[in-house]
């Protein structure tokens, strides 16, 4: 294939995209709790139901020591009172940003549904006893992952990381109580959560939460 005929074919794909091409579901936003957590609760089951696939994945955004934003997708662990959680090594990219700098912003986008959900706020690293946790319930692979370790650094090939990966497989199995020492669970306590409902003729409803440390969460609708 030229590099013209690849030019084309990626521009006619990319403009022959059309988006929500299916009835969406309705959202009125004067109904919507007074706290974000229930809505966001009650929006991925919705998701889920809908069909789309890994409604628990998202993005999350940090920043670095220059102030230049970095982002990637994950998986949500939980949603709860304390925020939302995730997990990741604390030698990691994002380990050490969040570190040093541990204000963060989260991203859901469910196109099943035309969703999305954007959380703004304040990471904090959980403590030993919980990171341990979280990784013992999780899978034989996220375990072995765990256990591969390294993340973030350097790769010289793919064949070391095959080597270490099995012998990380091999020890998930035989010790599937093992410890990954830097394994740690973080949580965002969200300050501002945005709820945006696609709409067909583009009149997209988006319902604005923001709190403070002295005042509860306010609403506010946002143009689309």
């Amino acid at each position: 294939m030229t590099s013209e005929t690849s030019d084309a074919d990626f521009h006619a794909t990319l403009h022959s995209l059309r988006v929500w091409d299916t009835r969406l579901p309705t959202f009125d936003p004067d109904t919507a709790p007074t706290d974000p957590l229930p809505l966001f609760r009650e929006w991925l089951v919705d998701a889920a139901k809908a069909g789309q696939l890994e409604p628990h994945t998202m993005t999350l955004a940090t920043v670095d020591a220059e102030g230049r934003p970095d982002v990637r997708t994950l998986m949500l662990h939980d949603a709860d009172e304390r925020g939302w959680h995730f997990a990741s090594h604390a030698t990691s990219v994002k380990g050490r940003q969040l570190a040093a700098r541990p204000d963060a912003a989260l991203g859901f986008y469910w196109p099943a549904v035309g969703r999305q959900i954007r959380l703004r706020g304040r990471v904090t690293a959980c403590g030993p006893e919980e990171s341990r946790a979280d990784l013992a319930v999780r899978s034989r692979g996220a375990l072995a992952a765990a256990l591969t370790g390294h993340q973030s650094e350097v790769l010289p090939s793919l064949a070391d990381l095959a080597e270490a990966s099995a012998a990380a497989w091999a020890r998930a199995g035989a010790e599937p109580d093992a410890v990954a020492p830097t394994w740690t669970r973080y949580v965002l306590d969200a300050t501002e959560a945005e709820f945006f409902q696609g709409d067909a003729a583009r009149r997209h409803t988006r319902l604005h939460y923001r709190r403070t440390p002295t005042t509860p969460w306010t609403r506010t609708l946002l143009w689309p």
